[in-house]
Formats: structure tokens, C-alpha cells, sequence
């Protein structure tokens, strides 16, 4: 999968749908791409009419306009248009000049949004809760993050970040017994989409690194989840308990395919919620 959100085709995609949500004409196509780049423009929305009063620091300031110079720079945006010869590509190359100045500002658009999404204007957001107005854009936040991520082991260890922080959260509304399993259900989901990244990508490269930050993750995890069980409702007990079950699934996984590449088994064919399921190493071997 691509995961370069600069590449032109994304970011043109990028230009069409800011166009679309700030009223322009709609453009009748679809891409792969879609998800995530809708994700960074709610944020764009989200930013624009729900301003938190933060202050943003001038060292940040200087960075951000440094790095949107230097893309500038690499993009070409504001370069003076090559002159065209004629016939064909004559009459085309307005139209599509137009095209790609669009998609090179769309780039800082992106490049500016997600700074500003990572750092002060976050920050408003970072210790919201279920049911706190800013708790949207911070998980809104959270999904641009994943699309400027720029390979999957870096969006493997965001979504184990994110189950940390919906434990976090959890361990908030402990008065709360439907949003208290609300979280817990966000929780496992990223921590099922985090796992399973990494593995994939240990299992592809033959090599046990990425899985690294997979067992980092279910030793603090396991603690502190279990820490939810002296909660007085048998209900949230049962539920807590379904969350350890996931860690600990996901430790096995993890033990297997650390033991499959050790022994030097090609990658599975097999896969499943928590990524490639490998066989077992030979006894012999």
C-alpha cells in the first residue's frame, strides 16, 4: 500500500476533496485514498471553525515556516511555468500546469495541517475525554497522524499510542459503565490494528525487530489493564477480562513468529486479526 501522502496523485485527490468542503464543484471520482485524506480535511474543518486558545510557541512557528519553505522549494511551488512550444502539448499544458499547482499547494495544505495538528493546536485536545467537546478533535487528531504516517511500523506503534491512551481513558470514566466499554472496545481495536501491522511487516522482512515494539507494549499494557479489575461491577470485570485475553493472544503471536523466523519458516499465507499466522517450526529443527 502507498503510504506517501505527497505522492501527486494523492495530494491532487487532496486538492479536489479541500475544494469540495470549502464549496467548490464536486469532482465525480473516487480513490483508495479517500479515508485518509478525508481524515485531514475534517481536521482542516475541525481547525478552522473550532480555534482553540492555544498559544503556539515561536520556535514552532519558526520550524513550520521553515519546513513549508523547504517544500515549496522541492515542489516548485511558485517557480515561473515552463513556455510552451505548440501544437497539443501546448494547448494542454495551461491545464495541467493548473492541476499541478493545485496539487503542490494541497502538499503544504497537508504538511501544514498535520504540524499544526501534532503540536499546539493539539495540545487543547490531548487530555479530552469521552463526552468533552474537544474529545472529537482529538480523535480526529489522532486519524492524521495515521495518514502522515509515513510507513506501516510507524502506524503500528500509533495505534499501540492509541491503546494506551484509551486506557488512560478508560481508567477515567470508571463512573461510566456503557463509555467505560465504549473505550475498552477502541482500545482493542487499536490495539488489533497496531499488532497486526507490525507483525505483517516482521513476517514480510523476515525479521524480529518490529516486534519489538509489540512486546514493549503488552508488558506495560497487561499491568495497567489489570489494574481495572478490582472495579466493584461484575459486568466491567467481565469486559476488562476480554481485554487481557486480546493481550494475551497477541503475546502468543508475537512468541510465534519470533520462533518461525528464528527457525527460518517463510512468511504465512495464513492471516487473521492479529496479522500472519505462521506454523510451527519442525521439531527436528
Amino acid at each position: 500500500m502507498d503510504s506517501d501522502l505527497f505522492s501527486r496523485r494523492r495530494a491532487e485527490r487532496f486538492a479536489q476533496l479541500l475544494d469540495e468542503a470549502n464549496g467548490g464543484r464536486r469532482h465525480h471520482v473516487r480513490s483508495k485514498a479517500d479515508g485518509e485524506l478525508t481524515a485531514l480535511v475534517e481536521v482542516s474543518r475541525r481547525l478552522t471553525a473550532e480555534r482553540p486558545d492555544v498559544e503556539v510557541d515561536a520556535e514552532f512557528r519558526t520550524g513550520l515556516r521553515a519546513m513549508l519553505v523547504a517544500t515549496a522549494e522541492r515542489e516548485g511551488v511558485g517557480a515561473p511555468a515552463r513556455t510552451a512550444t505548440s501544437g497539443v502539448r501546448g494547448a494542454l499544458l495551461p491545464a495541467i500546469t493548473g492541476r499541478r499547482a493545485r496539487a503542490r499547494g494541497a502538499i503544504l495544505v497537508g504538511v501544514a495541517a498535520g504540524a499544526v495538528a501534532l503540536s499546539g493546536i493539539s495540545a487543547a485536545s490531548e487530555n479530552a475525554l469521552p463526552g468533552d467537546a474537544l474529545y472529537g478533535m482529538k480523535r480526529s487528531t489522532e486519524r492524521a497522524q495515521l495518514a502522515l504516517a509515513s510507513s506501516d511500523i510507524s502506524r503500528g506503534q500509533l495505534f499501540l499510542d492509541f491503546a494506551r491512551t484509551r486506557l488512560d481513558e478508560a481508567a477515567s470514566v470508571r463512573d461510566d459503565r456503557i463509555g467505560f466499554s465504549a473505550v475498552l472496545d477502541d482500545m482493542d481495536a487499536d490495539t488489533r490494528q497496531g499488532v497486526r501491522l507490525l507483525t505483517t511487516v516482521a513476517a514480510q522482512r523476515s525479521d524480529p525487530t518490529a516486534l519489538d515494539a509489540v512486546d514493549t507494549f503488552l508488558a506495560g499494557q497487561r499491568r495497567v489493564v489489570s489494574g481495572l479489575l478490582d472495579r466493584p461491577d461484575h459486568a466491567d470485570r467481565d469486559r476488562t477480562r476480554r481485554s487481557l485475553s486480546l493481550l494475551d493472544a497477541a503475546g502468543k503471536r508475537a512468541d510465534a513468529l519470533r520462533e518461525a523466523i528464528a527457525c527460518g519458516l517463510p512468511a504465512p499465507q495464513a492471516s487473521d486479526m492479529l496479522g500472519p499466522a505462521p506454523a510451527t517450526c519442525p521439531a527436528d529443527r
